[in-house]
């Protein structure tokens, strides 16, 4: 433990604090100082202990309302996250339905791909076929025209 010497309204005091917290001990007990000399000025000498009980009822105040503003914005902070993960829920969502209408139209462009293929077969087939009739019919009609 370490011992920190302090002058708190013109009297010393020796306190102790764990190793290390020197510093911060000191600040802490400035700022009470502060606090209580502003007071004295402002109040006139009420006596030390009434003094006292008055600066340790406004830094209770300043705690309080510190803590409320803190769970405050944690508050927000939590409705701030909730909206995030909605946010987040919904643009997963939105992502799979794209994903899923992309897979579709895959789908749908290789079937029509497929059928203009097969058409293209069915088309080239019936030329080739009307060829061959149309030529036969040439070939039949000079060798009718011959034997007459």
């Amino acid at each position: 433990m370490a011992n920190v010497s302090i002058k708190f309204n013109n009297k010393e005091f020796l306190l102790s604090c764990e190793d290390g917290q020197e510093d911060h001990l000191e600040n802490l007990l400035i700022q009470i100082n502060q606090k209580f000399n502003n007071l004295k000025n402002d109040l006139g000498n009420l006596g030390e202990n009434k003094l006292l009980l008055i600066t340790a009822v406004k830094i209770m105040d300043e705690y309080y309302e510190t803590k409320k503003k803190v769970n405050q914005t944690k508050d927000e902070f939590k409705d701030l996250s909730n909206k995030f993960k909605e946010l987040k829920s919904l643009v997963y969502e939105y992502r799979d339905a794209k994903v899923d209408e992309i897979v579709k139209l895959n789908r749908n462009y290789q079937n029509l791909k497929n059928q203009i293929e097969i058409n293209q077969k069915k088309y080239e087939q019936l030329i080739d076929n009307t060829a061959d009739e149309i030529n036969n019919f040439v070939k039949k009609t000079k060798l009718e025209n011959r034997s007459q």
